[in-house]
């Protein structure tokens, strides 16, 4: 929608102008940490509360890192503008790590950098950084604001920024300038357009018709593009009898109730979708960036599908070329290609993908309740079965990414939130931030379940402050190995011994108990489930702390021979350094999980 007026901003700040621009555009809550710098913004903030309209929230979190990840995780559950904050110099310099994840995940979420006194830039005083500068590889937009009469026109530009390319829009503001007044007329603006049609060329459209029809046996992997079209990609995987695999990211929008899965490929992948991709005449990516080439074909046909033209072709190789929206190509291409009747392909990649769910990936949750430690997979299954149908889990990145892609279950109201393409750790828990207060401010009761590791939840771990000062909802279900699992694997596969891996082993439900938060240590396999089931029924927030096995690893579905070296090397190099326990141990711990033919 487009709104455009003149307002008289008598008796304001430029920091109460952009409040009000902010709360035009739909911002409801900013994520941040106070600073003097930032205080006259702080203060314009707290007087949008006091009037009879709808105010922002100031959601005080421990650190600006987690800011910018709340932030990201609120828009991304919400459609809306989400807003972060820092003050000058080391402030906003928190901010940058999750404003990459931000606008990588192409998340609408703006960011105010306050600046030292305008006076003071360039004479290397106090905390002086250069916002302006610095963030801009990790947004779409990023502008200084000099005067109060540039004000407006620059944060109306960030904003539509922001909604208009789906990326991180960042303003930096001198804390002076933030005090000065506002111009006495404005003309301020709330732009968010409809998103556009985006049609295929009908050239290009006839090209991939040929394309399918010319191929016996055709693959579709499917990526977050696929996002709204869900019926439409089965209805095209039905009349080519392809199997449908599909990235991380597109596992929430494509699997469930979907018939042609054949599961996910990648270094966290499970099922047939690898040999479904390197056995077909053409593989079609919808929608779809995937980033590891090595897992995608070299010697088969593709083509690809995708709204943004830069994408097509820069990870694999390129046969057909469509810029198009996904569901808009898919419903113009369906009436084009002749229904294929030899459906043998699509049946045997679906009977391949049926033993590997329940002969490798179903292997550790099955007869497991005595074991110990208690395996991760394990743990991950049970959650699944127990946790809402709405649920929204955010995933710590390592080994908690492997667990979610392979046992969380999407049906398509839950929501699965993560650092998928800058791969922070420490996301899950500010994730989880950000969507228990978009869901109380909108007065959902919407399950938050943040699935974490130790590493991460270590990192950020004052972020349980934030979620016991406002008493949120999160309930945090710690993977506690004691260790880096997923680095311990890359060392493995690069015939690197372990090191540096290992952590000390904390009793982090004791820590929250200190904070004040209701957690529960869980040891024995057995209690799992009931625990599981106790703690999330529970109003508030909660913490699990599930030891777990820092031995299981997530093996590829598809092992090449450098990594079976790999393997060996390292192994070698463990018995070698007097560590023949310990690949032992190791040995016993992942023997179900390996791959079989």
């Amino acid at each position: 929608m487009f709104g455009l007026g003149s307002r008289s901003t008598r008796g304001t700040t430029v920091a109460d102008l952009l409040v009000r621009q902010l709360l035009d555009a739909g911002v409801r809550r900013i994520y941040g940490i106070v600073g003097d710098s930032l205080n006259p913004v702080v203060d314009a903030v707290r007087r949008s509360q006091e009037g009879d309209g709808p105010g922002i929230e100031w959601i005080h979190v421990r650190h600006e890192e987690a800011a910018a990840f709340a932030a990201a995780a609120d828009a991304e559950i919400t459609g809306t503008l989400a807003v972060c904050a820092g003050s000058c110099g080391p402030g906003n310099l928190h901010l940058i790590n999750g404003l990459y994840d931000a606008n990588r995940s192409r998340v609408p979420v703006l960011a105010i950098a306050s600046h030292i006194p305008s006076n003071q830039i360039g004479t290397q005083f106090f905390q002086e950084t250069h916002p302006d500068r610095l963030f801009n590889e990790c947004s779409v937009y990023s502008e200084m604001v000099s005067s109060a009469e540039q004000a407006p026109r620059v944060f109306a530009s960030a904003i539509h920024h922001a909604y208009g390319q789906n990326g991180v829009a960042v303003i930096t503001l001198p804390g002076d300038v933030a005090d000065h007044d506002a111009p006495d007329m404005v003309k301020t603006a709330t732009f968010r357009p409809a998103p556009p049609r985006v049609l295929p060329d009908e050239g290009a459209l006839r090209e991939l018709a040929d394309a399918v029809d010319a191929a016996k046996k055709v693959t579709i992997f499917a990526g977050a593009g696929v996002r709204g079209a869900h019926d439409d990609v089965l209805a095209l995987a039905d009349a080519i009898a392809a199997p449908v695999g599909h990235s991380l990211r597109g596992k929430e929008w494509i699997q469930y109730d979907n018939p042609f899965d054949v599961g996910m490929s990648g270094l966290l992948g499970y099922g047939a979708a690898h040999d479904a991709l390197h056995e077909a005449d053409l593989v079609l990516l919808l929608g779809t960036d995937f980033p590891y080439d090595q897992f995608l074909p070299e010697d088969v046909r593709t083509a690809q599908v995708d709204i943004d033209p830069t994408h097509l072709g820069r990870r694999t190789r390129l046969d057909v070329a469509v810029v198009g929206d996904v569901g808009e190509t898919v419903r113009r291409l369906l009436p084009m290609v002749r229904r294929k009747k030899d459906r043998s392909f699509l049946d045997k990649k679906r009977k391949q993908h049926v033993r590997a769910m329940e002969g490798v990936v179903g292997a550790y949750t099955k007869k497991v309740e005595k074991m110990r430690p208690i395996h991760p997979e394990y743990v991950a299954d049970v959650l699944d079965d127990v946790a809402a149908e709405d649920a929204v889990f955010t995933v710590d990145t390592g080994m908690c990414n492997v667990w979610a892609a392979r046992y969380i279950h999407p049906n398509g109201r839950r929501r699965v939130i993560g650092s998928f393409l800058h791969g922070s750790m420490a996301n899950a828990l500010p994730h989880a931030v950000g969507v228990a207060a978009a869901a109380r401010a909108a007065g959902q009761e919407r399950q938050t379940i943040a699935m974490a590791g130790d590493g991460g939840l270590s990192m950020l771990l004052g972020e349980l402050v934030t979620v016991k000062a406002y008493d949120l909802p999160v309930k945090v279900v710690l993977f506690d190995n004691a260790s880096l699992g997923m680095v311990r694997l890359e060392m493995l596969v690069d015939g690197l011994p372990m090191y540096g891996t290992e952590s000390p082993s904390i009793d982090y439900a004791a820590v929250a108990q200190a904070i004040g938060i209701p957690s529960v240590r869980v040891e024995d396999p057995k209690q799992v489930r009931p625990t599981l089931e106790r703690m999330l029924a529970a109003p508030g927030p909660a913490l699990i702390d599930v030891v777990t096995d820092a031995r299981a690893l997530s093996i590829p579905p598809n092992i090449t021979a450098g990594q079976v070296r790999g393997f060996a090397m390292a192994m070698s190099k463990e018995v070698l350094g007097g560590g023949m326990g310990e690949v032992v141990s190791m040995a016993r711990a992942n023997l179900r999980n390996v791959p079989r033919p």
